[in-house]
This record gives C-alpha cells, sequence and structure tokens, in this order.
C-alpha cells in the first residue's frame, strides 16, 4: 500500500462511548496498526445542545483503558491540529464561501416554518422521504442582496448536481450506488454559522488526509452527499468501508435504549470486566479470523486483521459470549489481580470494610481465591460469595429435597460432634472430619457431602466444602448445625 494509511474515529461528545463507537474506533485502530498506518480521534463538537460535560473526556479514557491508543488527538496535538470542529469554523466558513462562488452552494432564506409547511405537504402528497422544494435554489443576485440587505438570516445549502450516479467501491458491501436525484439539496451551513456533519467532515478528512474510513451502516446515506461535496472541490474520495449493524439476542438492531444489553464501555469498566477481554470481544463483533480460536491478544489481532474478513451480516451482541471470554482472561490473572479486580465490589456494597485489618485482608484473599476460576467479571463476587455474608440461610427446593433424606439426621449429627471437637478450624481437618463422619456412618457420596454443604452453606452448589466452611468460621457453621438439629 503505497499512500500512507491514516483512518479516525470521530465521536460527538454528546454522550460516553457507546459499544457501537468502541467497535468502530476498534476497526480502524487495527486497520492502521496492521498497515503502519495513524490512527486518530478526532472530536465532532458541533452539536452544540447535545454536547455533555465530560462527554469528551469519557471517550479518550475509555478508548485508553480499552487498550486502543492513537497517533494525533485533542490531548496529544498532530501536524493536523485543532482536532476539535468547533475549533475549526474558519476553514469550514473560508469553504463555504468558495462553494458560493463557484456555484456549487446557494443561500437558503426559508423559514424553518416554511420548511415545516412544504414538508407536511409532501407527505400528504403520499411523497414517503420528502426533500427541500428547492425554493431559493433559483434566486437572482440581486433577490439575494435584498434579502440579506433586509436582515434576513440563511442557511447555505449545497446545490445538488442533477442527474450523476454517485458510484464508490465499499470495503465491506462492493459497488453502491446512488443517484442525485435522490438527494434534495441539502444544508451546508446552519444559519447560526456552525456547519453540518456531512460538510465538515469531508473538510477534516481531506485536510487530515485520511485515506480510509471505517464506520457503521447508518453512515451508508450520507456518503453521496460527502461525494458531493469533494466534488466540488476536485478532492479525491477516501475509500469507504461500512460496517453491519449491531444487532441484540432478538435480532433487532441495537438502540441506547435496549435495556437487555449494558450499553457503554464506562459501565463495562465499572462492573469488572478487563479491558483485555472487551477488545476480544469487540473485535469479533463484526470480524472474523481464520479457524476456530476465539481468544488471542491485541498483538495477534493486529497481525491478522484482515478487511476482507469483515461480516457483510449483522452482528450479534452475545451477553453470554462476553462474559465466557471475560471469564476466561481472569483464569489466566495472577490471584493478587484478581483481589484487586473484585475487593472494591465487596467494599462497595458495604459487605467488607474499606480500611482492612490483616486479618480481614487475609479472609477476604481467601474469599476471593474460591472464586477465581467461577468469576466472570469482578462485581459477581457479590453474589457469588453471599452465603459468608447471611446469618439467615433460605434453602431453595432443590436445598430443601436433599434435607430430606432418610440419613441426613444421622450425618449431621456426627458431624457436628467432629466439628465441636477440632482445634483448628482450616480446611485440611474439616475435610478430616468429614472423612470420620464417613467412617463412622457408612454414607458416602453425595449423601454424605450434600446434606453438609446444604446446611452449613444453604446451598446445594458452591465453592470446595472444605474451604467454604473454615471461611464461614466455626461459630457460625456449628450454629447452623444445631439449628438444623432443633428442626
Amino acid at each position: 500500500m503505497t499512500q500512507e494509511v491514516r483512518v479516525r474515529y470521530a465521536p460527538s461528545p454528546t454522550g460516553n462511548l457507546h459499544i457501537g463507537g468502541a467497535r468502530t474506533a476498534l476497526f480502524n485502530y487495527l486497520y492502521a496498526r496492521h498497515h503502519n498506518g495513524k490512527f486518530i480521534v478526532r472530536i465532532e463538537d458541533t452539536d452544540i445542545e447535545r454536547n455533555i460535560e465530560g462527554g469528551e473526556l469519557s471517550q479518550l479514557d475509555n478508548l485508553k483503558w480499552l487498550g486502543i491508543d492513537y497517533d494525533e488527538s485533542v490531548d496529544i496535538g498532530g501536524p493536523y491540529a485543532p482536532y476539535r470542529q468547533m475549533e475549526r469554523l474558519d476553514i469550514y466558513t473560508k469553504h463555504a464561501e468558495e462553494m458560493l462562488e463557484k456555484g456549487h452552494a446557494y443561500k437558503c432564506f426559508c423559514t424553518s416554518e416554511e420548511l415545516e409547511a412544504d414538508r407536511e405537504v409532501q407527505k400528504a402528497n403520499g411523497v414517503a422521504a420528502p426533500m427541500y422544494n428547492g425554493k431559493c435554489r433559483h434566486l437572482s443576485a440581486e433577490e439575494v442582496q435584498a434579502k440579506e440587505a433586509s436582515g434576513l438570516p440563511y442557511t447555505i445549502r449545497m446545490r445538488v448536481p442533477e442527474n450523476v450516479t454517485y458510484t464508490f467501491e465499499d470495503l465491506v458491501r462492493g459497488a453502491v450506488t446512488f443517484e442525485s436525484k435522490d438527494v434534495g439539496d441539502w444544508v451546508l451551513v446552519k444559519a447560526n454559522g456552525i456547519p453540518t456533519y456531512n460538510y465538515a467532515v469531508v473538510l477534516d478528512d481531506h485536510f487530515m488526509k485520511i485515506s480510509h474510513v471505517f464506520r457503521g451502516e447508518e453512515h451508508l446515506s450520507n456518503t453521496p452527499k460527502q461525494l458531493m461535496v469533494f466534488d466540488a472541490f476536485g478532492w479525491e474520495y477516501p475509500k469507504y468501508g461500512h460496517m453491519t449493524l449491531i444487532i441484540n439476542e432478538n435480532r433487532k438492531k441495537l438502540s441506547k435504549r435496549d435495556e437487555s444489553i449494558i450499553q457503554f464501555v464506562a459501565q463495562y469498566k465499572d462492573l469488572g470486566y478487563l479491558p483485555e477481554a472487551m477488545f476480544n470481544f469487540f473485535a469479533l463483533l463484526g470480524w472474523s479470523p481464520e479457524g476456530e480460536e476465539e481468544i488471542f491478544s491485541k498483538e495477534e489481532f493486529i497481525k491478522m486483521f484482515d478487511v476482507n474478513r469483515l461480516s457483510k451480516s449483522p452482528s450479534m451482541f452475545d451477553k453470554q459470549k462476553l462474559t465466557w471470554m471475560n471469564n476466561q482472561y481472569i483464569k489466566q490473572l495472577p490471584l493478587e489481580k484478581v483481589i484487586e479486580l473484585a475487593l472494591p465490589h465487596l467494599q462497595k456494597a458495604e459487605l467488607l470494610p474499606t480500611e482492612l485489618t490483616e486479618e480481614q485482608q487475609e479472609w477476604a484473599n481467601n474469599l476471593i481465591a474460591l472464586y477465581h476460576d467461577q468469576m466472570s467479571y469482578g462485581a459477581e463476587i457479590v453474589e457469588l460469595s453471599s452465603l459468608f455474608f447471611n446469618d439467615e440461610l433460605a434453602y431453595n427446593e432443590e436445598a430443601t429435597e436433599v434435607l430430606t433424606g432418610e440419613q441426613v439426621p444421622e450425618v449431621m449429627a456426627a458431624f457436628k460432634v467432629q466439628l465441636e471437637n477440632l482445634e483448628t478450624f482450616e480446611a485440611p481437618e474439616i475435610k478430616a472430619a468429614i472423612k470420620a463422619v464417613q467412617k463412622e456412618t457408612g454414607h458416602k457420596g453425595k449423601n454424605l457431602f450434600m446434606p453438609i454443604r446444604v446446611v452449613t452453606t444453604g446451598q446445594t452448589h458452591g465453592p470446595e466444602l472444605a474451604d467454604a466452611i473454615s471461611l464461614i468460621g466455626k461459630e457460625k457453621v456449628i450454629a447452623r448445625v444445631a439449628k438444623y438439629a432443633k428442626q
């Protein structure tokens, strides 16, 4: 590839980093790194009414957390600064004037009320996609001058070429064609002097020397408008690739109002997901490697990323796959890292104090170690370990069924005696006590272990039994066994 690869992710600071945006950023990043190119983050902040405080910072911080490092942006600068659109208004104004002079654009004095009324008329006449009626397209120079002199506000509209076919080779979809007759004269610059997206993005892409644009398929319909602007200035198009929709498990387009899926990267971070796992998951959301393997490092993704393997079908956001994948990464972490991941969630839930004594820290470490291989994300430790913080046990139907076994009273009576005689309440001694109960009563397997597990933990499944009993503590365990005996 002779031309330097330069790609961009261009979020609006109107919200936090969404999973759709994260995927877009990631595919651009992988393409740039695979081709030893540059990845640029540009902030498109012209929608000033919808911009939120902290939106820009959220985008940048969460990209960094995911491991998506960039070469140029608002915080590190670069040769094509500024990287915020609102700091580039002079560029857009200058080139809008040039388009007016060359006849590629014109001033439109129609009010919002007039435009809305015309839209309603078109709808009433059965027009599915109303477009501007061109009222101001043919104003004479004298008419324009008179309206300006009277102080009428105006927008600047693109004079859409007539009978032009726009065709480009989409890197995902192949050849795509649009007809100019299907696009009405659209606004380049609003009455307040702020450019619209489809105008500003072209100037930014051109002057920042963007070579390839990978974005969601919702932008496909914007492409002909952008090609018109490129043509007006005689500039070369970047290569476009429109990625398919992300859908939920009901095969519906993922919406930010869809509460069945956690939508924002920061939420996964707060829940204790690992950035490496999220990177891995997003990379497979619309792209597939060769073979069946699904766990890869960032370096491996960069090496094997091939744009030809971008999916042409919608990509399903599989929550179970994400939790499975995160669990695979957690299993590979050293225990001290898992403790760092999980402990704050126990403290946030006020199950443990924020300041731990040495004894409490050791207990917490042992507790988290019990669930190291089972945990899918950090916050899950609260639910997984609930049995250690519940003073009262509530048996479910399965547990109640276990306790109806005719051998249970004998097993538990023998186990109570063994527990009371233990001098050291550690897992090896508790294992020996259970073994002694087996020898004394003759019961083994499920008939032995299940009653002990249910009475001591309230659950029919869980971590290594002797370890769990040890962590619950001698006093509480004997109290639970004694309570069972009185029932």
